[in-house]
C-alpha cells in the first residue's frame, strides 16, 4: 500500500499529527496535562476547535491508525509464586491486563516497509570512534549482541 506524502489519516492534517507525535511519543505528557493543554488551546482559539478534545480522544485517533495492521492484544497476568508469612502486598494479589500488539505482526510489517530498506542492521557489529573507543547506538551495536554472535561455536562446544 502506498500512502501520499501529505496523507496523515487518521489525524486531519499535519500540524495535528505532530503533535500528537510531540505529546506521546518525544515528551510523553501525562494525560492530565494533555487535557489542561487541549483547555488552553481551545481557550485562546474559540472558533475553532483544539486539535483534540483531551487525551483519550488522541490516544484513540492514534491507535485508529491502520498502517502495518496489528491490531491490539490483551492477556492478564497475575502473580502466582510463593507468597510471604503474614500479609501479601497488594501487587502479588492483583490481576493485570496487558495490552500490546503482537511483536510477530510488528517485525514483519517492518521488515516488509520500505521505509527501513537500508536502515536494519542484520548481524551484530562493533563500531568504534577515531581514537578507537567503541561507540554503541543501536542494539546490534552492543555487547550482547556481538557476544552471541561471536560465542555460539563455543556454546556447542560445551564451552561458556
Amino acid at each position: 500500500m502506498t500512502v501520499a506524502s501529505d496523507d496523515y489519516t487518521p489525524f486531519l492534517n499535519r500540524n495535528d499529527f505532530e503533535l500528537a507525535d510531540f505529546l506521546f511519543t518525544q515528551d510523553q505528557m501525562p494525560g492530565k496535562r494533555i487535557d489542561h493543554l487541549m483547555n488552553i488551546l481551545a481557550d485562546k482559539y474559540e472558533d475553532t476547535d483544539a486539535p483534540f478534545a483531551d487525551h483519550s480522544q488522541m490516544y484513540d485517533v492514534i491507535d485508529s491508525a491502520e498502517l502495518g495492521d496489528a491490531p491490539w492484544e490483551s492477556f492478564s497476568v497475575k502473580y502466582t509464586g510463593e507468597m510471604p508469612d503474614g500479609e501479601a502486598p497488594p501487587w502479588m494479589l492483583t490481576e493485570y491486563d496487558v495490552w500490546c500488539r503482537n511483536p510477530q505482526t510488528v517485525i514483519r510489517n517492518q521488515l516488509s516497509n520500505a521505509d527501513f530498506e537500508g536502515e536494519i542492521d542484520y548481524a551484530p557489529k562493533q563500531e568504534f570512534g577515531v581514537h578507537g573507543e567503541r561507540r554503541f547506538s543501536d542494539f546490534m551495536s552492543g555487547n550482547w549482541s556481538w557476544i552471541q554472535a561471536v560465542s555460539i561455536p563455543f556454546r556447542c562446544l560445551g564451552h561458556y
